[in-house]
């Protein structure tokens, strides 16, 4: 369980792209039965073991649903990860026009910094650059990198997350970054699935030069739930598991990844994801998941079209 992190993504906000959320979040998805929602699927993630939860700005409430559960349960030995970058604007409205918007400022970041900070003071012991890409404005604002810096030698790990199908060159570009002769990064978190394993040269890079590296959307946003292909469902029923478990298993058997989020949205779900941790893979049904990974360009273009739900 040292390997898992719990991410709140699917429960800090009403509306998310993931699939297969219908069913397993409360029928009325107000602030108060969302809450109950989270504090449920933390409570089962905590008597489980796990000990990392990872949040973000945009992500709704999902710092503040955090906040209220770990002051209510007194847990001091939880870890904490969080991002900023986009900001939540859905109105906590499943039909919103624009649930999240994006800026990579030196404004921004102040902001959102001083937003975490009011809810989550020094719990939170890495601090990322939501969806940084190559072409961020971030890589040229000195005054950013400056404040970026200055927070990672206030103890503060500082890293970044990726998307997209040049998630690659933005890891490699990141982790050249230097203020003053030192890294402005030590941690990553990229997507990489069965679907999407375009990024795992970098990652293992990345981890070889002693960076953090942490895997998001292993279930591909819910896609390896419900559109399983063949072989996954082949291999779960072989082990008598979910698909979503054999996804997960997938995901730490690189021995790259030092953590794998999972974005569970009930208990239900949270178990069947952790199915994952009792699971090995064989040699042959590695092969098989290395067989389904898609054209990243195609696999992107495809994440971009599913709706908020």
């Amino acid at each position: 369980m040292n390997r898992v992190a719990l991410g709140l993504a699917a429960l800090g906000r009403p509306a998310y792209i993931n699939l297969g959320r219908e069913g397993a979040l409360p029928a009325v998805r107000d602030v108060e039965s969302m809450r109950a929602a989270t504090f449920a699927v933390l409570d089962d993630a905590y008597a489980a073991g796990i000990r990392h939860v990872d949040v973000a700005r945009s992500y709704g409430r999902s710092e503040e649903f955090l906040a209220g559960w770990l002051a209510e349960r007194g847990h001091d030995d939880v870890e904490v990860s969080s991002k900023w970058g986009y900001a939540y604007v859905g109105d906590w409205r499943l039909d919103a026009d624009v649930h999240e918007v994006k800026e990579h400022s030196a404004a921004r970041f102040a902001t959102q910094w001083a937003e975490t900070l009011a809810l989550l003071g020094d719990r939170v012991g890495l601090y990322q650059v939501h969806s940084l890409t190559v072409d961020s404005p971030l890589f040229t604002d000195e005054p950013l990198l400056e404040a970026l810096a200055e927070l990672s030698a206030n103890g503060v790990a500082v890293g970044f997350s990726t998307s997209g199908p040049a998630q690659a060159a933005a890891i490699e570009r990141a982790f050249a970054l230097e203020m003053a002769g030192r890294p402005v990064f030590s941690a990553v978190q990229s997507t990489w699935n069965v679907l999407e394993p375009s990024a795992g040269p970098a990652l293992a890079a990345a981890h070889a030069a002693g960076k953090r590296v942490l895997v998001k959307e292993t279930l591909a946003n819910g896609r390896l739930v419900v559109e399983a292909p063949g072989a996954l469902r082949e291999i779960a029923a072989v082990h008598g598991a979910g698909p979503d478990a054999v996804a997960v298993a997938a995901v730490l058997a690189r021995d790259w990844a030092g953590t794998a989020v999972i974005g569970p949205a009930s208990p239900a779900q949270l178990a069947a994801n952790l199915r994952a941790t009792t699971l090995s893979l064989s040699t042959d049904e590695e092969a098989a998941l290395a067989g389904l990974a898609e054209n990243p360009e195609e696999y992107w273009r495809h994440r971009s079209s599913l709706g908020w739900d």
